[in-house]
């Protein structure tokens, strides 16, 4: 059976910079905790949309350098928000701050309000999804070429560079978000080292497990090469409800976990997962 990757997530609204960056020395000096997340938006979600909130690539890049093993990124970076070719040099830069710890979150970006209020593009969906494809390409390539050319039909590259390449090679694994089954599952068969459910029922995770299969046997592509990740909130009041559910998604072939804390966080919380929930896992 394949090994269990146990990670935190801290969403960076309705929190401060001190908290959270308590959370993450915690959980970096807990090696039951592999990787820990931030988000990518720019006002709160699934919530009042008052109210602080930080910008995830450049808060990442402060936690990164503030932490030596814990494996870091977004969950997940938003295609929409940045040209491809500008995200492919900030990921290699948090890459190389890090000594080669990046996880590259991506997805195709679905948040009304704020391309709304910023007045960034939110395209129909079937387009938005097709730019991501173009964008896993591109940023392939720059972390792998010296020099990159692109003629999509969406973005244009011509001699582009990306240097210092990311640390690892031939490029950070690419962990991707979302669950469109005609489109996103196969850009997920072809690009990524790690999916991750944007969220709902064991059963349905297991079914888009299914169409993901498919897409990977039509791609030629090992399924067994994706690993699958949930984000799973934490009670804090009752740590064994949040026990039962990982167990649940591991018996669907999770192996990626991510447990989601709130804020304010509790006292040692990460040690408490650590110890109350992760070893009750199998």
């Amino acid at each position: 059976m394949a090994k269990l990757r146990f990670g935190i997530k801290t969403a960076p609204q309705h929190t401060t910079y001190e908290a959270m960056l308590a959370v993450w020395k915690e959980a970096d000096a807990t090696p039951a905790i592999e990787h820990a997340w931030l988000f990518d938006h720019f006002a709160p979600i699934f919530s009042d949309v008052n109210g602080p909130c930080l910008e995830g690539w450049t808060l990442l890049t402060a936690y990164a350098a503030q932490t030596t093993r814990l494996r870091v990124g977004l969950m997940v970076t938003g295609n929409t928000y940045r040209h491809p070719a500008v995200l492919a040099n900030m990921a290699a830069t948090v890459d190389v701050i890090s000594n080669g710890r990046l996880d590259l979150g991506i997805g195709a970006g679905w948040n009304e309000y704020e391309h709304q209020s910023m007045g960034i593009p939110l395209f129909a969906p079937g387009e938005r999804i097709r730019r991501f494809g173009e964008a896993c390409e591109i940023i392939k390539r720059l972390f792998t070429q010296e020099l990159t050319d692109f003629d999509g039909r969406y973005y244009q590259l011509k001699e582009a560079r990306c240097e210092p390449k990311p640390v690892q090679k031939p490029t950070p694994p690419f962990v991707i978000g979302g669950g469109g089954e005609k489109l996103t599952l196969r850009i997920v068969a072809t690009y990524a080292d790690v999916w991750n459910f944007a969220g709902g029922p064991v059963e349905e995770f297991s079914r888009k497990v299914g169409i993901l299969h498919k897409h990977c046997a039509d791609v030629g592509r090992d399924p067994a090469k994706i690993e699958l990740s949930v984000q799973l909130p934490v009670d804090y009041d009752d740590l064994a409800s949040t026990t039962e559910a990982t167990q649940r998604f591991v018996d669907a072939g999770a192996t990626h976990l991510i447990l989601n804390l709130r804020y304010p966080y509790p006292e040692r919380i990460v040690t408490r997962l650590a110890d109350e929930v992760i070893p009750h896992v199998h």
